[in-house]
Protein backbone atom coordinates (compact mmCIF):
# COMPACT_ATOMS: atom_id res chain seq x y z
CA UNK A 1 0.00 0.00 0.00
CA UNK A 2 2.70 2.17 0.54
CA UNK A 3 4.34 1.66 -2.44
CA UNK A 4 1.04 2.46 -4.64
CA UNK A 5 0.90 5.72 -1.89
CA UNK A 6 3.82 6.58 -3.05
CA UNK A 7 3.68 5.99 -6.55
CA UNK A 8 0.44 7.53 -7.16
CA UNK A 9 1.64 10.74 -5.26
CA UNK A 10 4.96 11.35 -7.37
CA UNK A 11 2.49 10.92 -10.92
CA UNK A 12 0.14 13.68 -9.79
CA UNK A 13 3.26 15.59 -9.05
CA UNK A 14 4.71 15.41 -12.34
CA UNK A 15 1.12 15.50 -14.32
CA UNK A 16 0.89 18.62 -11.80
CA UNK A 17 3.70 20.25 -13.25
CA UNK A 18 1.75 20.42 -16.13
CA UNK A 19 -1.16 21.77 -14.99
CA UNK A 20 0.94 24.57 -13.02
CA UNK A 21 3.03 25.63 -15.74
CA UNK A 22 0.05 25.86 -18.04
CA UNK A 23 -1.90 27.98 -15.15
CA UNK A 24 0.90 30.07 -15.36
CA UNK A 25 1.27 31.18 -18.64
CA UNK A 26 -2.31 31.57 -19.19
CA UNK A 27 -3.79 33.09 -16.14
CA UNK A 28 -1.06 35.41 -14.54
CA UNK A 29 1.28 38.05 -16.04
CA UNK A 30 4.71 36.08 -15.22
CA UNK A 31 6.93 35.28 -18.69
CA UNK A 32 8.15 31.79 -19.88
CA UNK A 33 12.19 32.28 -18.45
CA UNK A 34 11.43 33.84 -15.30
CA UNK A 35 8.90 31.32 -14.72
CA UNK A 36 11.50 28.48 -15.44
CA UNK A 37 14.13 30.60 -13.09
CA UNK A 38 11.73 30.31 -10.50
CA UNK A 39 11.26 26.94 -10.76
CA UNK A 40 14.50 25.54 -11.11
CA UNK A 41 15.68 27.77 -7.96
CA UNK A 42 12.78 26.76 -6.02
CA UNK A 43 13.56 22.80 -6.79
CA UNK A 44 17.24 23.49 -5.96
CA UNK A 45 16.40 24.86 -2.51
CA UNK A 46 13.46 22.13 -1.65
CA UNK A 47 15.95 19.36 -2.53
CA UNK A 48 18.99 20.92 -0.96
CA UNK A 49 16.61 21.26 2.60
CA UNK A 50 15.56 17.14 1.90
CA UNK A 51 19.56 16.68 1.69
CA UNK A 52 20.55 18.45 4.36
CA UNK A 53 17.53 17.09 6.45
CA UNK A 54 19.11 13.44 5.64
CA UNK A 55 22.49 14.25 6.52
CA UNK A 56 24.35 13.44 3.30
CA UNK A 57 26.57 16.24 1.73
CA UNK A 58 27.96 15.66 -0.89
CA UNK A 59 29.03 18.72 -3.16
CA UNK A 60 30.68 17.26 -6.10
CA UNK A 61 26.91 15.57 -6.66
CA UNK A 62 25.39 15.65 -10.19
CA UNK A 63 27.47 17.08 -13.30
CA UNK A 64 27.74 20.48 -15.20
CA UNK A 65 25.91 18.14 -18.51
CA UNK A 66 23.25 16.64 -16.66
CA UNK A 67 22.64 19.84 -15.12
CA UNK A 68 22.44 21.41 -18.75
CA UNK A 69 19.78 18.28 -19.95
CA UNK A 70 17.55 19.49 -16.51
CA UNK A 71 17.34 23.62 -17.50
CA UNK A 72 16.78 22.56 -21.78
CA UNK A 73 14.24 20.60 -20.51
CA UNK A 74 12.63 22.89 -18.24
CA UNK A 75 13.33 25.63 -20.31
CA UNK A 76 11.61 24.43 -23.63
CA UNK A 77 8.89 23.02 -21.31
CA UNK A 78 8.06 26.40 -20.02
CA UNK A 79 8.16 28.28 -23.57
CA UNK A 80 5.66 24.74 -25.03
CA UNK A 81 3.32 25.31 -22.76
CA UNK A 82 2.17 29.13 -23.79
CA UNK A 83 0.65 27.52 -26.77
CA UNK A 84 -0.11 23.84 -25.71
CA UNK A 85 -2.67 22.64 -23.84
CA UNK A 86 -2.21 20.32 -20.59
CA UNK A 87 -2.42 16.85 -21.73
CA UNK A 88 -1.60 18.24 -25.30
CA UNK A 89 2.11 19.07 -23.67
CA UNK A 90 2.50 15.83 -21.32
CA UNK A 91 1.64 14.13 -24.08
CA UNK A 92 4.78 15.17 -26.31
CA UNK A 93 6.93 15.18 -23.21
CA UNK A 94 6.00 11.81 -22.47
CA UNK A 95 6.38 10.40 -25.78
CA UNK A 96 9.38 11.94 -26.64
CA UNK A 97 11.41 11.27 -23.22
CA UNK A 98 10.16 7.10 -24.49
CA UNK A 99 11.03 7.03 -27.65
CA UNK A 100 14.82 8.92 -26.60
CA UNK A 101 15.19 6.18 -24.39
CA UNK A 102 14.15 3.50 -26.21
CA UNK A 103 16.53 4.82 -29.30
CA UNK A 104 19.37 4.88 -27.26
CA UNK A 105 19.04 1.25 -26.01
CA UNK A 106 18.97 0.50 -29.76
CA UNK A 107 21.84 2.65 -30.45
CA UNK A 108 23.87 0.86 -27.61
CA UNK A 109 23.05 -2.80 -29.40
CA UNK A 110 19.65 -3.65 -27.63
CA UNK A 111 17.39 -5.51 -29.79
CA UNK A 112 13.92 -5.24 -29.96
CA UNK A 113 11.10 -8.24 -30.82
CA UNK A 114 8.53 -8.19 -33.67
CA UNK A 115 5.76 -7.16 -31.25
CA UNK A 116 8.17 -4.39 -29.86
CA UNK A 117 8.60 -2.76 -33.08
CA UNK A 118 5.12 -2.30 -33.39
CA UNK A 119 4.59 -0.82 -30.58
CA UNK A 120 7.15 1.67 -31.74
CA UNK A 121 5.48 1.81 -34.75
CA UNK A 122 2.37 2.55 -33.02
CA UNK A 123 3.70 5.37 -30.92
CA UNK A 124 5.47 7.02 -34.03
CA UNK A 125 2.15 7.31 -35.91
CA UNK A 126 0.37 8.43 -33.12
CA UNK A 127 2.97 11.08 -32.55
CA UNK A 128 2.73 11.99 -36.38
CA UNK A 129 -0.67 12.04 -36.43
CA UNK A 130 -1.47 14.75 -33.57
CA UNK A 131 1.01 16.72 -35.24
CA UNK A 132 -0.31 16.20 -38.72
CA UNK A 133 -1.88 19.55 -39.58
CA UNK A 134 -5.71 20.04 -39.49
CA UNK A 135 -7.94 22.34 -37.21
CA UNK A 136 -7.56 20.47 -33.82
CA UNK A 137 -3.54 20.08 -34.67
CA UNK A 138 -1.27 21.73 -31.75
CA UNK A 139 1.18 24.56 -32.36
CA UNK A 140 3.68 23.20 -34.25
CA UNK A 141 6.28 25.91 -32.46
CA UNK A 142 4.76 24.35 -28.96
CA UNK A 143 4.85 21.10 -30.21
CA UNK A 144 8.50 21.37 -31.09
CA UNK A 145 9.87 22.63 -28.00
CA UNK A 146 7.94 19.96 -26.10
CA UNK A 147 9.69 17.36 -28.42
CA UNK A 148 13.05 18.97 -27.34
CA UNK A 149 12.25 18.57 -23.75
CA UNK A 150 11.45 15.29 -23.82
CA UNK A 151 14.90 14.84 -25.61
CA UNK A 152 16.84 16.90 -23.20
CA UNK A 153 14.49 15.17 -20.18
CA UNK A 154 15.25 11.43 -21.56
CA UNK A 155 19.05 12.12 -21.91
CA UNK A 156 18.83 13.74 -18.17
CA UNK A 157 16.98 10.51 -17.21
CA UNK A 158 20.26 8.30 -19.14
CA UNK A 159 22.48 10.12 -17.15
CA UNK A 160 21.21 9.80 -14.07
CA UNK A 161 20.87 6.09 -14.39
CA UNK A 162 25.01 6.65 -13.55
CA UNK A 163 24.23 8.06 -10.09
CA UNK A 164 24.46 6.42 -7.12
CA UNK A 165 22.29 8.21 -4.77
CA UNK A 166 19.59 10.38 -7.18
CA UNK A 167 17.96 12.77 -4.62
CA UNK A 168 21.62 13.88 -3.85
CA UNK A 169 22.64 13.43 -7.75
CA UNK A 170 19.21 16.10 -8.79
CA UNK A 171 20.04 18.36 -6.14
CA UNK A 172 23.29 18.80 -7.27
CA UNK A 173 22.38 18.95 -10.95
CA UNK A 174 19.41 21.62 -10.32
CA UNK A 175 21.96 24.04 -8.08
CA UNK A 176 23.65 24.09 -11.51
CA UNK A 177 20.82 24.70 -13.43
CA UNK A 178 19.92 27.97 -11.68
CA UNK A 179 23.09 29.04 -13.26
CA UNK A 180 21.66 28.64 -16.87
CA UNK A 181 18.15 29.64 -15.79
CA UNK A 182 20.15 32.68 -14.61
CA UNK A 183 21.40 33.36 -17.87
CA UNK A 184 18.14 32.53 -20.05
CA UNK A 185 16.50 35.27 -17.66
CA UNK A 186 19.62 37.96 -18.06
CA UNK A 187 18.89 37.57 -21.68
CA UNK A 188 15.36 38.00 -22.14
CA UNK A 189 15.04 40.99 -19.66
CA UNK A 190 13.55 42.98 -21.48
CA UNK A 191 10.39 40.85 -21.67
CA UNK A 192 10.54 40.40 -18.28
CA UNK A 193 6.50 39.97 -16.41
CA UNK A 194 6.04 39.22 -12.79
CA UNK A 195 2.80 38.74 -10.91
CA UNK A 196 2.35 37.44 -7.21
CA UNK A 197 0.78 34.73 -8.39
CA UNK A 198 2.48 33.35 -11.33
CA UNK A 199 5.01 33.50 -8.92
CA UNK A 200 3.45 31.40 -6.37
CA UNK A 201 2.83 29.05 -9.28
CA UNK A 202 6.69 28.82 -10.19
CA UNK A 203 7.39 28.06 -6.22
CA UNK A 204 4.58 25.09 -6.24
CA UNK A 205 6.17 23.79 -9.48
CA UNK A 206 9.53 23.75 -8.33
CA UNK A 207 9.33 23.10 -4.89
CA UNK A 208 6.56 20.94 -4.48
CA UNK A 209 5.46 19.26 -7.87
CA UNK A 210 9.62 18.83 -9.09
CA UNK A 211 11.63 18.82 -6.07
CA UNK A 212 9.46 17.04 -3.44
CA UNK A 213 7.75 15.11 -6.31
CA UNK A 214 11.57 13.35 -7.63
CA UNK A 215 11.59 12.85 -3.98
CA UNK A 216 9.36 10.54 -3.47
CA UNK A 217 9.62 9.04 -7.12
CA UNK A 218 13.11 7.89 -5.95
CA UNK A 219 11.15 6.58 -2.67
CA UNK A 220 9.18 4.36 -4.43
CA UNK A 221 11.42 3.55 -7.48
CA UNK A 222 12.85 0.56 -5.70
CA UNK A 223 9.88 -1.37 -5.06
CA UNK A 224 8.97 -1.22 -8.42
CA UNK A 225 10.67 -3.41 -11.59
CA UNK A 226 12.20 -1.75 -14.54
CA UNK A 227 9.29 -2.51 -16.69
CA UNK A 228 6.67 -1.21 -13.90
CA UNK A 229 8.29 2.05 -13.55
CA UNK A 230 8.26 2.70 -17.22
CA UNK A 231 4.24 1.86 -17.05
CA UNK A 232 3.09 3.83 -14.45
CA UNK A 233 4.21 6.90 -16.39
CA UNK A 234 1.83 6.12 -18.61
CA UNK A 235 -0.76 7.29 -16.65
CA UNK A 236 0.82 11.12 -16.72
CA UNK A 237 -0.44 12.24 -19.77
CA UNK A 238 -4.05 10.81 -18.67
CA UNK A 239 -4.05 12.97 -15.65
CA UNK A 240 -2.67 15.93 -17.49
CA UNK A 241 -4.98 15.37 -19.62
CA UNK A 242 -7.95 15.31 -17.13
CA UNK A 243 -6.58 18.18 -14.93
CA UNK A 244 -6.50 19.93 -17.77
CA UNK A 245 -10.56 19.90 -18.07
CA UNK A 246 -10.98 19.86 -14.67
CA UNK A 247 -9.04 22.85 -13.95
CA UNK A 248 -8.16 24.94 -16.73
CA UNK A 249 -11.89 24.03 -18.90
CA UNK A 250 -9.84 22.44 -21.52
CA UNK A 251 -11.44 19.94 -24.30
CA UNK A 252 -10.01 17.04 -25.33
CA UNK A 253 -10.61 16.08 -28.83
CA UNK A 254 -11.15 12.88 -30.91
CA UNK A 255 -7.34 13.42 -32.51
CA UNK A 256 -5.74 13.96 -29.46
CA UNK A 257 -8.01 11.03 -27.68
CA UNK A 258 -6.66 8.32 -31.06
CA UNK A 259 -3.16 9.69 -30.30
CA UNK A 260 -3.15 8.86 -27.18
CA UNK A 261 -4.27 5.24 -27.77
CA UNK A 262 -1.69 4.70 -29.98
CA UNK A 263 1.26 6.68 -28.09
CA UNK A 264 0.52 5.04 -24.96
CA UNK A 265 -0.25 2.03 -26.26
CA UNK A 266 2.40 1.68 -27.94
CA UNK A 267 4.90 2.18 -25.93
CA UNK A 268 3.44 -0.11 -23.31
CA UNK A 269 3.56 -2.69 -25.66
CA UNK A 270 7.64 -1.76 -25.83
CA UNK A 271 8.53 -1.49 -22.16
CA UNK A 272 6.18 -4.59 -21.11
CA UNK A 273 7.29 -6.99 -23.82
CA UNK A 274 11.32 -5.65 -22.44
CA UNK A 275 10.25 -7.66 -19.14
CA UNK A 276 9.68 -10.58 -20.63
CA UNK A 277 12.54 -11.26 -22.52
CA UNK A 278 15.23 -9.67 -19.63
CA UNK A 279 15.58 -12.06 -17.23
CA UNK A 280 15.94 -10.70 -13.37
CA UNK A 281 18.63 -9.92 -11.44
Amino acid sequence: MRRFILTLLAMIAFAGNSLICRLALTQTTIDAASFTFIRILSGAVALWLVVTIRKRTSPKAGSWASALALFAYAAAFSFAYISLSAGTGALLLFGAVQATMILWGLYKGERLRTRQWLGLALAVAGLVALLFPGLSAPSIGGALLMLCAGIAWGIYSLRGKRAGDPVTATAGNFLRAVVFATGLSVALLPWLKLDRGGVGYAILSGALASGIGYVIWYSALPGLKAASAATVQLSVPVLAAAGGILFLGESITLRYLLASIAVLGGIALVVTESARVVPPD
